[in-house]
């Protein structure tokens, strides 16, 4: 497991990570969400240690990565696309890895197949493109066969297959029982690919349970009403802390009123009703519903 316990992060004045606190649990795959500046990135190099913690700790399996005898083994991470060297090959460059915790060289050529690579093993990396380089980034995550993954915004670059490639790499490691946390701005994308959410603002944890949970409470408040009476309805419904609208002729969208209390005022009015669907929020409306002031960048509608 991955766990987040009282971490701070201030640089200077300004506190990046605020009292952060959660656990990535193996067997899932945990979308790591949050808006622009919402400490995302720096948990994850406070994570791989590579930022020291103002407060609070970060363990992979019970201790501070860096503690690890083979971290590669332990935790493989994808924090920037361009880390390799322009100069090198990718080969090259995934083999100096492996040579850190003594991995064979047959396992560089293991992860170059898995991502696609093998063909362009010995161009150098300066020539590839950004999705060329991400799933670079992903064979070094994958050089260790490790029991954690951690990737930050992967999908970047890449082409629909290769976002479809990852989903079905996450979920299939995920499936072996690995931990994997991953970070996406795509929504459409983290609603086929994880299972469970960590949603922070500001630094602070907003949200921590199942995807489904999250979209599922998103969406409570509004019920689709299909009637071919929906005009008479409506004005039965309408009421204080009710709002009722109309999308198209037939149909009410009903928020702040249960189904079975609309339903009791049909039966009591003698309207049909042929529909009642609770609405499922997309996870990009849940999302913004939830985040619309803890973003520190917002633009104006004109």
């Amino acid at each position: 497991m991955i766990d987040v316990i009282d971490l701070v992060k201030r640089y200077g004045r300004t506190t990046v990570v605020d009292g952060l606190s959660f656990t990535v649990e193996p067997g899932r795959v945990t979308g790591f969400l949050g808006p622009n500046g919402a400490g995302k990135s720096t948990t994850m190099r406070l994570i791989a240690g590579l930022d020291a913690p103002t407060r609070g700790r970060a363990t992979v399996a019970g201790r501070p990565y860096a503690e690890h005898e083979a971290p590669l083994r332990t935790l493989g991470m994808l924090l920037d696309a361009g880390a390799a060297h322009p100069g090198r090959t990718a080969r090259a460059h995934l083999r100096a890895l492996a040579a850190t915790t003594n991995l064979p060289s047959k396992r560089v050529d293991d992860v170059l197949a898995m991502v696609g690579l093998e063909t362009v093993a010995n161009t150098r990396v300066g020539r590839f493109s950004l999705g060329m380089r991400q799933r670079l980034g992903i064979a070094s995550a994958l050089l260790g066969d490790p029991q954690a993954i951690m990737l930050d915004e992967p999908v970047n670059g890449l082409d629909p297959d290769g976002v479809r490639w990852l989903r079905e790499l996450l979920r299939s490691l995920a499936a072996e029982g690995r931990t994997v946390l991953v970070s996406s701005h795509l929504m459409s994308e983290m609603t086929l690919t994880a299972d469970h959410l960590v949603i922070i603002g500001r630094g602070k944890l907003i949200a921590d349970e199942p995807l489904e949970q999250f979209v599922r409470r998103a969406g409570n408040g509004v019920i689709e009403v299909r009637s071919p009476d929906a005009t008479t309805l409506r004005d039965l419904l309408v009421g204080p802390r009710v709002t009722v609208s109309a999308p198209e002729p037939g149909v009410l969208e009903v928020e702040g009123l249960g189904a079975e209390a609309i339903a009791a005022r049909a039966a009591e009015a003698q309207l049909p009703i042929h529909g009642l669907t609770p609405r499922a929020a997309s996870l990009e409306q849940a999302f913004m519903d939830l985040t619309r002031d803890q973003s520190d960048y917002r633009s104006v509608r004109s």
